[in-house]
């Protein structure tokens, strides 16, 4: 290997509850980079989660949706002998919370609410319940590892 490996990226926590994973999830939901939207965003979803769910915070609520979220299985394609298998893996850590995050996301996106604000909160309210379509994905994600368990042994 002649290059080196790209250093980890640390992202900066966010500035009013100080967590580095409502950091990264602000960066998520950035567009053209407007920051500050993106935090009026996320920060308005957690007051209408918290407004919502009985005597839990917002934050709480999308820590709960996150973890119910994160997948622990997923499926890589190997090609083995001319033929392509689906090789169920274990998902590691920072990967699982980056497809939670980005599940999150696009499943609120599909929502038909007025604000993306209100479309978040109606998603983290749904996941902190496991249903929604986030946690759908997951259980799609883990059923398709499952189904191919026989190929486990090709393991990379």
């Amino acid at each position: 290997m002649r290059k080196k490996s790209a250093g980890k990226r640390f992202v900066t926590p966010d500035p009013k509850f100080n967590d580095i994973l409502v950091g990264r999830f602000i960066n998520n939901v950035l567009k053209q980079g407007k920051k500050h939207c993106a935090r009026k965003i996320v920060y308005d979803a957690f007051e209408i989660a918290g407004q919502r769910s009985k005597d839990v915070s917002g934050f709480d609520v999308f820590k709960k949706a996150i973890s119910n979220v994160k997948p622990i299985l997923e499926i890589r394609a190997r090609r083995v002998g001319g033929a392509t298998y689906q090789i169920p893996t274990e998902v590691r850590q920072d990967r699982s919370v980056a497809l939670a995050i980005r599940w999150l996301i696009n499943y609120a996106n599909d929502r038909k609410d007025k604000s993306m604000a209100l479309k978040l909160a109606a998603e983290f309210l749904a996941a902190a319940n496991n249903e929604g379509g986030a946690v759908k994905k997951r259980e799609d994600t883990h059923k398709m590892a499952e189904a191919n368990k026989a190929f486990a042994h090709f393991k990379f």
